[in-house]
């Protein structure tokens, strides 16, 4: 999403991965519901395949608590889609403030919004700010990127509000070491082309990103199953949906309280949800008995802030700064998938590290949402209106996810 490395570099596809798995078939379609009483997943051009077994893994979207119109505005990330559109928009920020005339309008070009404080809310205020004072800095000659404004806004009292509370103050001092703005306690009640209104104040910009919240897919309704706030199906102890014992839902998907505390929406949560469904399936089928309740294991936090910076919590142990940082790194190397893909990233952060370049910063596609706001001017797309409840930090407010589709 910053230019530092491309999609192949960091994705697989499916269809690749499991090509050796001759009982496996890959079909790419949008389900738009599920048949419990036929067995059978409703996929949007009328198909409906039948079922033994289900394995709901949809994952999650972007909540605007109730403004969806906000989306075309402010994107979220959480697909390789939007990984790609976010690049699109920071760098064409820069193009347009190096045309721009009016100094005005160059600097809310050069100012960038990030709305939520948690791990990719950090991330991504981290590596924009090392972009524009590093990566850009002798690229233009109009503009000076060093000059770049980038606030990241969230609404509770502190960063990474997940994680321990001296790890917090370590990111929000390194943020404001790269010179980005931290507007704590802040809600962002209204978004439009022009910028954003965080708590009564008027705030110019030409980028925002929106990483203060996300709703399930639409599982739950598709199986009439009770749900949490954020839509996501309360599971069984053994990850199955009430009264539908043949369908599994993990992951994001999934809500289940363990030890008082409801299962983490992290990757490593996910994996061992599907490791546990697969080994139930088998056991099933192979007439073994059925395994214990899931157990969720927790092997930590991280998130880094930028270079050499970043925090990690595992049990009672803290680590923040340089150590912190390179074991998040090889973390990220280390769970890619393929050999190909490691060695990639590898090479290509090291010779960012060295060169303090980024290396994919092609501007390619179109982005129709941004190429109209910049044919309007800036002045803001109607409809855009303040909202009854805010959205700052994605851990208050109401949830309220639209309907939607999710990939099979």
């Amino acid at each position: 999403a910053t230019a530092g490395l491309n999609p192949s570099d960091v994705a697989w596809p499916v269809r690749s991965i499991l090509r050796r798995q001759a009982n496996a078939r890959v079909l790419l379609g949008e389900v738009v519901g599920v048949a419990v009483a036929s067995r059978e997943v409703l996929i949007d051009d009328g198909r409906r395949l039948p079922y033994d077994w289900l394995v709901i893994a949809t994952g999650t979207t972007h909540t605007y608590f109730g403004n969806d119109q906000w989306a075309p505005i402010a994107p979220g990330l959480k697909r390789i889609d939007d990984a790609t559109l976010i690049r699109r928009r920071i760098l064409m920020a820069f193009e347009r403030a190096e045309n721009a005339d009016d100094e005005t309008e160059r600097q809310r070009l050069m100012t960038f919004v990030i709305v939520g404080a948690g791990p990719t809310g950090v991330e991504l205020a981290g590596a924009i700010a090392e972009l524009a004072r590093k990566a850009l800095a002798a690229d233009f000659r109009a503009i000076d990127p060093r000059k770049a404004r980038i606030v990241l806004i969230e609404g509770t009292d502190r960063v990474l509000g997940t994680f321990p509370p001296e790890l917090s103050r370590f990111a929000k001092a390194a943020l404001e070491r790269m010179d980005v703005e931290v507007q704590l306690g802040k809600r962002v009640t209204a978004c439009d082309a022009g910028g954003v209104i965080a708590s009564g104040e008027r705030l110019p910009a030409g980028t925002i990103l929106w990483a203060a919240g996300v709703a399930a897919s639409p599982a739950a309704k598709w199986l009439g199953a009770p749900a949490d706030r954020a839509g996501r199906v309360q599971v069984r102890p053994d990850l199955t949906a009430p009264r539908h014992p043949d369908v599994f839902v993990i992951g994001d998907t999934a809500a289940l309280i363990q030890d008082g505390k409801p299962l983490p929406g992290i990757a490593p949560a996910a994996k061992q949800g599907g490791v546990y469904a697969a080994k139930v399936i088998r056991a099933a089928l192979l007439g073994h008995p059925k395994p214990p309740p899931f157990r969720y294991r927790h092997y930590g936090n991280l998130a880094t802030i930028g270079r050499n910076s970043a925090v990690i919590e595992f049990g009672r142990l803290r680590m923040k700064g340089r150590l912190a940082w390179l074991i998040w790194s090889m973390t990220h190397i280390y769970f890619l998938i393929g050999a190909r893909n490691r060695l990639l990233v590898t090479l290509q952060w090291l010779l960012d590290y060295i060169t303090f370049s980024r290396g994919a910063r092609l501007i390619a596609g179109s982005d129709p949402a941004s190429e109209q706001r910049s044919a309007w001017g800036g002045d803001g797309f109607a409809g855009c209106r303040p909202a009854a409840s805010g959205a700052g930090s994605g851990h208050g407010g109401r949830f309220n996810p639209a309907p939607g589709h999710s990939r099979k």
